[in-house]
């Protein structure tokens, strides 16, 4: 825990004493409040019933089950079975990421139809994707369009949502707008993590894996009571990584793959039957040495015209590196390793208190997030005739304080309700250099610092009226304001622009805007076991600044606000005594003022630009099925039919290539995504259980970028995935043999133009078929 030590004395040192002070007086605030009792609280999101004492604090299971009980979710801030929330909502269990091998947010949307996920080879530029809509950029001073909960703390940055699960329970994926209760802003969805909370019961548990390609996974952690019906607690490490899949031939090593050490810990103190306060620590340090992409052609295919232009001084230098271009190439030639580096960590406090069938939960919470990067920027290990050498290097801190009040209300009355307010305060400070050298002339380079601070304020509530115990309707209402300041400065050794570098440029800007989300619904019980409902919601994305490297005067201007209108219409049953679930929704989304990046040029090199791209819609339809035929077999469908497209693109000034993408599909929005699933588990005898798991992912073809190139669309794949598990009930062991990419599928999870030309793609982890074991041990 050193990392949040040293993160908090450089808060009392390097940031404002306002800052700090607020962060204080919240922890003291919640002390305060559970020694007095003056507050009550329940944050379903994270707890656990510990005891039949503390029962009241949570009378409902947090946990989520598959077997014959309802699955739990706190979609609404408040526990629920999965089957009465009216929000389409994907659960993932820890059980289904230990049997697959996926342990991030890129690895486990692999399983989730409607999300989906954009790498890079900097954590800074990795996004995620709800119903095909996501926010793609590097500035620090635009927020993602699908917010990420980690045990109710809202993480302000995209890139502070990649780093390694330790500890998971579950995630719970809800698509479509979430702004009513889920701060800051989520406009396109929301995911919940939900990490696991200490149990009174002791237990200590130990994992070991390993897989072909040197990847290994050691981790552990105990639970258990320190003060018998005070203080319970948990704590967990994760020590993973990974050789990698591609061959840099400059250095002869292997790359692509990572390092992970991280800890995580819980603290639930219990003084009376009414309160919790629950203390959660975490860090979590990476090291990604993710090439900035593999070679794949070339030339561009230009839109809509589909003339091929080649690059032949990329070719031969290609040729003469030992790279061939193709589809199947998974070598680099590079003298700078790209990498990601990150430390991520931070604190919270959550005070939960009841009082009079009414619960009150304060979220304290502080986080920081540093990033160091470096990238081969031209790709290549030496400069040539009209090819220069380019290299970058990436400094980042991030810092988020927070504070969550809300109230809620007993269930059962007429009107029953979730409300509260909300405050973020968010500071970056970064610091970014390229140098450039050009074959047989002077070098160049160019230095930036920039960076912003941010606050939001919001007042939410969503409740229901009950008019009859089956019919209800469903009322939400955030208001929020967003202040939003930036500050840029560049240096340059050049006067005017030469490759992938600006002339000397200084601004500084501020905005601030007031905002709402709303929902309003409908929901009907049919019966006990099918419910359905209609709910209308509008979504709202704060204004932002295009702050990055490459800054100029058009990026000085903030954009306006992305905001949305949503329709859904959902039926969630169940059939044959629980045996059968099938959940619907279908869904409209219309977005206006769309913040999105769109290619640039400078001076030859490519770069992107955040622009208002206009109008875009989504729409489709989502299904998620799962059947008990027999005993010991469960079958499973999940799939998502998502028509995500440009309505009309407003196209920035010298654009250099064609705007004409009306009516074309978004980036990382594939028209057809499912997941077929099966599980066989079956006693063998009083000791040991075997299960036989099987999953097929498919998608269809997918365009990765909004220019609509056509070379940088991924074809449609399938994957296919086997697991075997035995378990010794009587050694509390079970081992697990797992195969991906059974049948060797082959393709790219994001592609792109190069830095100096071609088509590079990114491979993923499960490029080629792999396999390994994780064996697990119960104490």
């Amino acid at each position: 825990m050193k990392y949040l030590s040293d993160s908090l004395d450089s808060c009392v040192r390097r940031h404002t004493q306002h800052s700090c002070q607020f962060l204080l007086a919240m922890s003291v605030v919640c002390f305060s409040l559970s020694t007095t009792q003056v507050f009550a609280a329940e944050n379903e999101a994270s707890i656990k019933p510990l005891s039949s004492s503390d029962k009241s604090l949570n009378p409902e299971k947090s946990a989520v089950s598959r077997g014959d009980e309802q699955i739990t979710v706190t979609v609404r801030r408040r526990s629920e079975p999965l089957q009465k929330v009216p929000v389409a909502t994907s659960v993932f269990t820890s059980k289904e990421a230990a049997r697959n091998n996926v342990h991030d947010l890129q690895g486990i949307f692999q399983f989730i139809p409607s999300a989906n996920f954009r790498t890079s080879a900097s954590s800074k530029d990795r996004t995620v994707f709800v119903r095909g809509i996501g926010t793609i950029s590097t500035s620090p001073g635009v927020e993602p369009s699908v917010s990420t909960v980690v045990d109710g703390v809202v993480l302000a940055r995209s890139g502070q949502a990649t780093a390694d699960l330790l500890d998971l329970d579950h995630i719970e994926v809800l698509r479509g707008p979430q702004g009513t209760l889920f701060g800051k802003n989520a406009s396109a969805g929301a995911v919940n993590i939900v990490t696991s909370a200490p149990t009174e019961a002791f237990h200590a548990h130990a994992d070991a894996s390993y897989f072909s390609g040197d990847e290994y996974r050691l981790s552990a952690g105990a639970s258990g009571t320190l003060v018998p019906s005070k203080l319970t607690a948990n704590a967990s490490f994760l020590v993973g990584g990974y050789t990698g899949n591609v061959r840099n031939l400059r250095t002869s090593e292997t790359v692509n793959g990572y390092q992970h050490r991280g800890a995580r810990t819980k603290f639930a103190w219990t003084p009376d039957g009414q309160t919790r306060v629950t203390l959660g620590l975490d860090y979590m340090y990476s090291n990604d040495a993710v090439p900035n992409g593999v070679f794949s052609s070339t030339s561009h295919v230009t839109y809509p015209t589909g003339i091929v232009t080649g690059n032949s001084a990329l070719a031969q230098a290609l040729t003469s590196e030992g790279i061939h271009p193709s589809s199947n190439n998974t070598r680099v030639s590079n003298n700078t390793l790209s990498k990601s580096i990150d430390h991520n960590g931070g604190a919270s406090i959550t005070l939960d208190r009841k009082f009079g069938g009414y619960t009150l939960t304060s979220i304290s919470a502080y986080r920081r997030w540093q990033n160091t990067q470096d990238q081969d920027y031209d790709q290549l290990s030496q400069a040539y005739a009209s090819l220069p050498q380019l290299a970058d290097h990436g400094w980042l801190d991030f810092w988020q304080a927070s504070q969550e009040v809300r109230i809620a209300s007993p269930k059962g009355h007429f009107f029953d309700y979730v409300a509260g307010l909300y405050y973020l305060h968010t500071s970056d400070s970064e610091t970014y250099d390229r140098s450039l050298q050009p074959y047989g002339e002077p070098a160049s380079s160019g230095h930036a610092h920039f960076g912003t601070t941010g606050n939001n304020y919001a007042a939410f509530a969503e409740g229901n009226l009950n008019f009859t115990k089956n019919f209800r309707a469903i009322l939400g209402l955030r208001l929020l304001r967003d202040d939003l300041d930036y500050r840029f400065a560049r240096t340059s050794t050049s006067a005017a622009a030469v490759t992938g570098i600006r002339p000397d440029y200084a601004s500084k800007g501020s905005t601030a805007h007031n905002g709402y989300v709303d929902r309003l619904g409908l929901q009907y019980d049919i019966s006990r076991d099918i419910h359905a409902y209609f709910t209308y919601s509008h979504g709202y994305k704060g204004p932002a600044y295009n702050v990055f490297f490459n800054m100029q005067n058009t990026d000085a201007k903030a954009l306006r606000p992305e905001q949305n209108n949503s329709f859904e219409l959902g039926l969630k049953s169940q059939f044959l005594h629980r045996r059968i679930t099938a959940n619907f929704a279908a869904f409209i989304e219309d977005f206006s003022n769309y913040q999105a990046n769109f290619l640039d040029t400078v001076s030859g090199a490519t770069v992107t630009r955040l622009i208002n791209a206009g109008t875009v819609s989504s729409k489709g339809v989502e299904g998620d099925i799962t059947a008990r035929p027999f005993r010991y077999l469960t079958v499973g469908g999940n799939f998502a039919y998502t028509y995500a497209t440009v309505d009309h693109f407003n196209c920035p000034a010298g654009a250099p290539l064609s705007c004409n993408v009306n009516g074309q599909p978004l980036p990382f929005a594939p028209r057809w995504k499912f997941v077929l699933n099966a599980d066989y588990t079956r006693p063998l005898n009083d000791r040991f259980t075997l299960s036989l798991d099987s999953d097929y992912t498919w998608q269809s073809r997918t365009q990765y970028s909004l220019t609509e190139t056509p070379d940088t669309i991924q074809k449609a794949y399938g994957i296919w995935n086997l697991s075997t598990t035995i378990e010794d009930t009587k050694h509390h062991l079970r081992l697990t043999l797992v195969m991906r990419n059974a049948i060797n599928t082959h393709y790219s999870s994001y592609m792109s133009y190069g830095s100096l030309g071609g088509v590079t793609n990114w491979l993923p982890r499960d490029y080629g078929r792999y396999g390994g074991f994780t064996l697990h041990k119960d104490f």
